[in-house]
């Protein structure tokens, strides 16, 4: 039922355990549990926005972290420190 990743046997479980006592009950619903982590189901254009979203915050990350490591360096040297 469940492949060797721990990550899928779950869904499995559940999926098994809750329908099994929907049918005790005599329920016609029924549950459908499915592992994938993301849902491949969306539009090209949704895609699209979320790729240039992650595209200019990498940018704006990208522009941050320079300066970051340069006013370290900055205040080591102001305050006369070495590494041993």
């Amino acid at each position: 039922m469940c492949s060797p990743e721990p990550i899928n046997c779950f869904p499995v479980l559940m999926n098994i355990l809750s329908n099994t006592f929907l049918r005790l009950f005599n329920s016609t619903a029924r549950f459908r549990v499915w592992s994938e982590l993301f849902y491949t189901g969306e539009s090209p254009q949704l895609q699209q926005y979320i790729f240039f979203g992650l595209f200019t915050y990498l940018l704006v990350l990208a522009a941050g972290l320079p300066p970051l490591f340069a006013m370290s360096n900055v205040e080591d040297y102001k305050v006369k420190s070495t590494s041993c």
